[in-house]
């Protein structure tokens, strides 16, 4: 599976613990297995059903759970819903319209800073979710502590279960984690410095003045500008610099063509100016 490498290191145990995931009454084992794939995507390890119809240890779970088993078997399953937040001392209901409940609603970033902090302080936090079509009960969400909702779209504010679950998991694993990018791009070359820059403006400079590229004499300094701006910008290696030079050097020297002219490239550009 893309994205899926087994030889790396898995973030989970260096992370604060994760919420737990709880599932009342899904219906659909496909969706637990998604579930549990979304879950190991942000080191989530702990899953637990209430009452499922779709139990997580099928074989249909298993497969929608694409390598993510350990949750799979390692889910736990309780009759009553009391019973599955017993532990816990943070509960998070998630719900896609309001339900009249006097109950204090967050964004998904917020409620995921909770959590962290929730279990920074030593307790466990939780986030339940319902069924596929009727999501949680009113008295389910009495439950809880607290309710997330997410910024959808009103006319499609319900979510499949599996996105819901991969939503609260991102915050979470942000929250924990700082944001940082999971890789950066690779430095291959170290930074050039101002005199290897400068060399390179001398060369272009000079095959444009040579290929007739500055055609208005006034118009020159601010042209020049331009192209120095615009090389800055890109905040050359100094294997760019190389590359840049080499280039130059070929499209100034030109190739023969079918009439021996040189400089085949190099035509003056009219729209060229400050940019």
């Amino acid at each position: 599976m893309a994205g899926t490498d087994h030889t790396k290191i898995d973030l989970a145990a260096s992370l604060p613990t994760g919420p737990v995931i709880i599932l009342v009454e899904p219906q659909l084992a496909e969706n637990v297995g998604s579930v549990a794939r979304a879950m190991a995507n942000f080191a989530l390890s702990e899953l637990r059903v209430v009452r499922g119809r779709a139990q997580a240890d099928g074989e249909k779970a298993r497969v929608f759970a694409a390598g993510a088993h350990h949750v799979i078997d390692a889910a736990k399953h309780f009759e009553r819903v009391e019973d599955a937040l017993a532990d816990l001392t943070l509960v998070i209901a998630t719900t896609a319209r309001e339900r009249g409940q006097a109950k204090p609603v967050d964004a998904p970033e917020a409620a995921a800073v909770r959590m962290v902090a929730e279990t920074a302080g030593g307790g466990r936090a939780g986030v339940m979710f319902g069924r596929e079509r009727t999501g949680l009960e009113n008295d389910e969400i009495s439950l809880s502590h607290r309710v997330v909702t997410f910024p959808v779209n009103p006319a499609y504010a319900s979510l499949n279960l599996a996105q819901a679950v991969l939503l609260v998991g991102y915050e979470w694993f942000k929250a924990a984690t700082g944001g940082a990018p999971a890789f950066e791009m690779p430095t291959k070359s170290p930074a050039a410095t101002h005199e290897e820059i400068s060399a390179l403006f001398a060369h272009v400079e000079g095959e444009l003045d040579d290929g007739g590229f500055f055609r208005a004499p006034d118009k020159r300094a601010s042209m020049v500008r331009n192209i120095r701006n615009m090389i800055h910008r890109m905040e050359p290696s100094l294997q760019d610099v190389r590359t840049l030079h080499g280039m130059v050097a070929a499209l100034s020297n030109g190739r023969p063509g079918p009439e021996g002219r040189g400089r085949t490239y190099l035509k003056p550009l009219k729209d060229v100016e400050e940019g």
